[in-house]
C-alpha cells in the first residue's frame, strides 16, 4: 500500500475535513469534487502542511510526519496555489532545483522544457497559463519522483493545453511500474481516461469510491414516471431526484434494470452525472 489516510479530521471555522482513503502503488487515483469540497485540504494534510485534529496518514509505509528527506524527494508536488516568482526563467528555476534535490537532472529538465516548447530564457511573467502549467508538472517530474501529488493541474487551461499536461502524466506512468499519481480535478472528463479509480469528496467527506471503468460501464441514470418508480426494485438505487417527468435515479447496476425493466429509460452515466446525483439526489 502506497498511501493510507485513516479517519483524518481537520476543523476550520466553517468547514471540516473528515475522511479516509487508500491508494495502491502503480495506480492513478483521482480525487473529484466541487471547488471548496476539501481536495486541497486533503493534499495539504497528506503533505504534512497542516496540523490534523485526529486520524493517521501512512505514506511509503511510514507515518507521514516521520518521512525522511530522502522519502520526501520521492514526492513530486503541484499545488493549485503554488508558483515560482514571475521574474524567474526556467533555466534559473533549474539552478534552484539543482541545489534542492539530490536526484535532479538539470540537463534532462532543460531538454524536456525545450521538447514541450517552454522557452528557457523567458521570465514566467511572459508565459501563457498553459506554459506555466506544463512547467509546474515538469518540475514535479524532474527529481525522479516516484509519487506525484497534483492539485488541479489542468484548472483554467484550454483543451489543447489540458491535453498536453495529461500526456506528460501518461508518459510518466509508462516510465516505471512503481510510478503513482494522486490527482484532483473538478473537470471530470480529464480523469475519465486517466485514472484507475476515483474518490468523490463533498463537504469534506468521501461520498463515493469506485474504479473508473466500473462507473463508466455499470453506473447509469434511470428516468421513470411516478407509476414506474413505485414498482421499481430499489435495491440498486443509490440516489433519487424528483423531476418534472417523475424521478431520476442513480444506479450502479444499469444492466439489471435494462434486463428487468425494458420499458424504462436507462442511460449510461458520466462521472459528472454521478457526482451531480450523489450531491443533489436523496438516498432512497
Amino acid at each position: 500500500m502506497l498511501l493510507q489516510v485513516k479517519d483524518i479530521r481537520k476543523q476550520y471555522k466553517n468547514f471540516e475535513l473528515n475522511c479516509s482513503m487508500e491508494m495502491m502503488e502503480g495506480c492513478i487515483t483521482g480525487l473529484i469534487g466541487q471547488n471548496g469540497a476539501g481536495k486541497s485540504t486533503m493534499f495539504k494534510a497528506i503533505l504534512n502542511l497542516i496540523h490534523l485534529d485526529g486520524g493517521e496518514i501512512m505514506l511509503f509505509g511510514k507515518e507521514h510526519r516521520n518521512l525522511t528527506n530522502r522519502d520526501r524527494e520521492k514526492i513530486g508536488v503541484v499545488l493549485s496555489d503554488s508558483t515560482f516568482p514571475e521574474v524567474m526563467t526556467p533555466r534559473e528555476i533549474a539552478s534552484v532545483l539543482d541545489e534542492l534535490y539530490e536526484k535532479f537532472d538539470k540537463n534532462d529538465f532543460c531538454r524536456r522544457c525545450e521538447e514541450k516548447k517552454i522557452p528557457l530564457e523567458k521570465p514566467l511573467k511572459e508565459f501563457s497559463t498553459g506554459m506555466k502549467a506544463k512547467l509546474k508538472v515538469l518540475t514535479a517530474l524532474s527529481h525522479q519522483s516516484q509519487f506525484l501529488i497534483l492539485d488541479e493541474p489542468t484548472s483554467g487551461l484550454e483543451v489543447v493545453a489540458r491535453g498536453e499536461v495529461l500526456d506528460l502524466l501518461r508518459e510518466y506512468m509508462e516510465e516505471q511500474e512503481d510510478h503513482s499519481i494522486l490527482i484532483s480535478s473538478h473537470i471530470s472528463s480529464d480523469l475519465e481516461g486517466l485514472c484507475d479509480d476515483v474518490y468523490m469528496i463533498h463537504q469534506g467527506k468521501i461520498i463515493l469510491h469506485e474504479e473508473t471503468d466500473t462507473i463508466l460501464s455499470n453506473y447509469g441514470l434511470l428516468k421513470v414516471d411516478e407509476k414506474q418508480y413505485q414498482t421499481l426494485e430499489k435495491r440498486y438505487v443509490l440516489r433519487v431526484k424528483k423531476e418534472p417527468f417523475g424521478y431520476q435515479c442513480l444506479t450502479n447496476e444499469r444492466q439489471f434494470y435494462m434486463e428487468n425493466y425494458p420499458g424504462i429509460v436507462a442511460e449510461k452515466g458520466t462521472i459528472d452525472q454521478v457526482i451531480e446525483m450523489m450531491i443533489q439526489g436523496e438516498e432512497k
